[in-house]
């Protein structure tokens, strides 16, 4: 008896039902190997910091607006002083600019 065919659709539906009543085993002649690469992420460092609770309300409302994270927000406001301060700029991808502009320096006496 030959054995039925790995349907050769998209549909998940289908291919849920067909799963339901098969077992993977009883096609193994009909599986082919698949290398991948394996994504390795950068090493990366957390920190901490402290903000009031006033601070945090605003910047969690500024993040809303901008339709991001509070830490992806703080992080992007971190690396663009970065690249504005450092002679030589870390190679960080720039994401989408902020609008909420940049800041002024205060002037320190």
């Amino acid at each position: 008896m030959k054995s039925p065919r790995i349907p050769d659709t998209d549909s998940i539906e289908e291919l849920a039902r067909f799963w339901d009543s098969h077992d993977l085993t009883d096609f193994e002649e009909q599986l082919e190997e698949v290398r991948t690469s394996v994504f390795v992420r950068g090493k990366q460092a957390a920190l901490a910091i402290t903000l009031k609770p006033k601070e945090v309300q605003a910047l969690r409302r500024i993040a809303r607006s901008e339709g991001v994270t509070d830490t992806t927000l703080v992080r992007e406001w971190v690396r663009e002083k970065l690249r504005a301060t450092l002679p030589n700029k870390p190679p960080n991808k720039r994401m989408e600019p902020t609008r909420s502009g940049s800041r002024k320096r205060a002037a320190h006496s």
